[in-house]
């Protein structure tokens, strides 16, 4: 290990092997005698080891890495949410046709139950982070199930708040534009909450992921012939 040295006359710097160390000799440029000192304890760094975990005897590594799983675009699901939402449109606009009287109302909380679910799993095979791990088999399922479930109970929620908010008759006669526009935020901010939560959205996200929902049967309402939301004339 060389030692560097100092001329205290010249202040030329050179190095010496350390088989010097503690000797006196002279400076190759002066010629002045200089001490040289001792050599300093040498430090050793110790590289970390490349692999952590459980090792074998031989030292090797038992654990392998689990590999990441690519979120790609899927042509299947694409196909099958265009055609889920043609039929929906087709189904909205044959009850529309129909006189289904008192039964409307069963038919648009069966509606909005059934696709609740089918566009919440749609939307998340659109909306997923690709860096984030997906959700694959009963994971997905069952959140999509539970999310498009409270998606669909969000009518209900407007409903009940507008009627009693504003008043039935209020309600039933329609209300102005203002009025809809503050009634949806509670349900918007409930829906944009409830998939942040079934899947790991932001909030951003999760706005645009019930907004899907929301779009899709309030453009079946319009095909029935119903205005765009209840309360609106």
């Amino acid at each position: 290990m060389p030692i560097p040295v100092t001329c205290p006359s010249c202040l030329t710097r050179f190095n010496v092997g350390d088989q010097h160390a503690g000797k006196t000799g002279p400076c190759p440029k002066c010629k002045k005698p200089i001490l040289i000192p001792e050599a300093g304890e040498e430090i050793i760094i110790h590289a970390p080891e490349l692999e952590a975990g459980a090792k074998n005897a031989a030292g090797r590594n038992t654990l392998k890495p689990l590999k990441r799983k690519e979120a790609k675009f899927s042509l299947n699901i694409t196909i099958a949410t265009v055609g889920l939402v043609l039929l929906s449109i087709a189904i909205a606009w044959l009850l529309g046709q129909s006189d289904l009287g008192d039964n409307q109302i069963w038919a648009l909380a069966g509606g909005a139950i059934v696709l609740g679910p089918l566009l919440a799993y749609a939307g998340y095979t659109f909306l997923r982070d690709d860096e984030l791990g997906i959700y694959e088999g009963s994971s997905v399922i069952i959140r999509s199930i539970s999310c498009g479930l409270v998606y669909a109970l969000m009518w209900g929620v407007y409903i009940f708040v507008g009627s009693n908010f504003f008043g039935e008759e209020s309600f039933a006669e329609g209300l102005e534009m203002v009025q809809i526009a503050g009634l949806c935020l509670l349900p918007l901010g409930i829906g944009a909450f409830t998939a942040l939560v079934c899947f790991d959205f932001d909030f951003l996200t999760g706005f645009f992921h019930f907004m899907l929902y929301f779009g899709v049967t309030i453009l079946l309402r319009f095909v029935m012939g119903l205005p765009f939301l209840p309360g609106m004339n």
